[in-house]
């Protein structure tokens, strides 16, 4: 077999694997039903280009019929390449619009040096994007936050914040107004990498948050980063936890009635008998994925 059959095959698989976490993650959430317009919030980085590459094809094959609108906001940073998404959108046939707001300057202006932006950054662009998606009459907002994404947010809230909270794939404004989803939700970073590198996709830097350095989340993303090396399967354990909740084994009264637990009361989960058996058991989704890799060593989690 050539190099470049090798390539291409190995391309296909890739775009198999994305179209169908992104499937899955529509089936599991309701991400999309029929007569939705999904406003694409496109940023011009490899994770939205490849949220509207992938959202294109499911378009077409989809039982449904929905509409796609690309949106990106221009903040009106400095040397930003204004010219590279409409050529890039308007190559792909695909209704979009730019919107104007220097966002830039009121970070510049109200976040002090040293700090970092991307908390006001992040709540300007929002509300603009909000705004936007009531005048184009969308029913759901896409954003490109990935698996990785939801990791990194869920460890910077447990260490920073104090909450046991990330990002959730579908979630309702504060307003009621808006519907976000986050079709990547099951996407590995760096699956998105490679199928950026083979998409061919005209990649814009973010100067504004990428530059700052001792960020948090960069932070966080190079430990997920050094686990995932030196421990494999344990990103995808992490994931799986997110959607195996047990309450009654957390420490949150309002989850949980624990004042009104009683002697003879059976727990949907079990109580402490069922933590034993439980604690070092992987999700039955993760077991293949550890099965693979030979030097896994027992139990996992514990280092």
């Amino acid at each position: 077999m050539s190099e470049k059959t090798k390539a291409e095959l190995e391309a296909n698989k890739l775009m198999k694997r994305l179209r169908h976490a992104v499937g899955d993650a529509i089936n599991d959430f309701g991400m999309i039903e029929q007569g939705d317009k999904i406003m694409v919030c496109l940023s011009g980085g490899k994770d939205s280009y490849a949220m509207l590459d992938i959202l294109m094809g499911l378009k077409k094959s989809a039982p449904i019929d929905f509409e796609l609108v690309a949106v990106n906001l221009d903040q009106k940073q400095p040397g930003f390449p204004t010219h590279i998404l409409p050529e890039y959108l308007e190559g792909l046939g695909i209704e979009y619009h730019i919107i104007e707001e220097d966002t830039y300057s009121v970070v510049k202006r109200v976040v002090p040096e040293g700090k970092t932006t991307c908390a006001l950054c992040s709540r300007l662009r929002r509300g603009i994007l909000y705004r936007v998606a009531k005048e184009l009459g969308c029913t759901k907002i896409a954003l490109g936050h990935h698996r990785d994404d939801i990791l990194e947010t869920m460890f910077l809230n447990m260490f920073f914040g104090g909450k046991l909270k990330a990002m959730p794939p579908k979630l309702v404004s504060d307003n009621g107004e808006h519907i976000v989803i986050r079709p990547l939700a099951y996407v590995k970073e760096k699956d998105l990498v490679r199928f950026a590198q083979i998409r061919e996709f005209p990649i814009i830097p973010c100067n504004l948050c990428g530059s700052q350095p001792n960020l948090q989340r960069q932070v966080v993303k190079e430990m997920l980063e050094d686990w995932d090396k030196r421990f494999p399967g344990r990103i995808e354990s992490m994931f799986s936890a997110l959607q195996n909740v047990v309450p009654s084994h957390l420490a949150d009264p309002e989850l949980f009635d624990f004042k009104g637990l009683q002697r003879g009361q059976e727990l949907p989960h079990g109580g402490d008998t069922a933590f034993d058996k439980e604690e070092f058991k992987a999700p039955s989704k993760v077991i293949s994925i550890l099965d693979s890799r030979s030097k896994i060593s027992e139990p996992q989690g514990c280092d």
